[in-house]
């Protein structure tokens, strides 16, 4: 089975294609970003994109995603190149214990690509499915309007 991870055909073997998407993109291909949090897509700490959505990890196969373009934190963007939702993340020293962050800001990144200035109530509502155990709501709230002002949806 042929996948797109952050811009590159992967293969797997096509006994693999009913596993979660989570577990071979942690085991099989090393992206560790994107993270293991409750396994039934209520905590947000799986999130990466498929084909631009918001999608979480642990409640898709790998055959659900064949054919579309899957990217994870590791190909939002780099060391040389942050995403404006990293850099606004930096900015705005969201993190505390971080576990959580990948897929706060995969969600953030969906969000300003179909809303590019969302209101508070648009944030929210967006935001309202990934969980911060440390309580840094404020904190991300304001790091998405930052990143809106940075012009992240383009």
């Amino acid at each position: 089975m042929q996948l797109s991870i952050n811009g590159k055909q992967v293969t797997l073997p096509d006994e693999r294609a009913d596993e979660p998407l989570l577990w071979l993109l942690r085991e099989d291909l090393g992206l560790i970003g994107t993270k293991f949090g409750c396994g039934v897509g209520l905590c947000g700490a799986c999130t990466l994109h498929v084909d631009g959505v918001a999608t979480r990890a642990c409640q898709v196969t790998a055959a659900d995603v064949a054919g579309q373009s899957v990217v994870t934190i590791e190909g939002l963007g780099g060391a040389e190149a942050l995403h404006p939702v990293q850099q606004a993340w930096i900015a705005e020293r969201v993190p505390q214990c971080g576990y959580c962050q990948a897929g706060q800001i995969m969600s953030a990144a969906a969000l300003l690509s179909i809303n590019p200035k969302p209101d508070d109530a648009a944030i929210d509502a967006a935001m309202s499915g990934n969980l911060c155990r440390c309580g840094t709501y404020c904190r991300i709230r304001r790091a998405i309007h930052r990143a809106a002002q940075a012009g992240a949806s383009q």
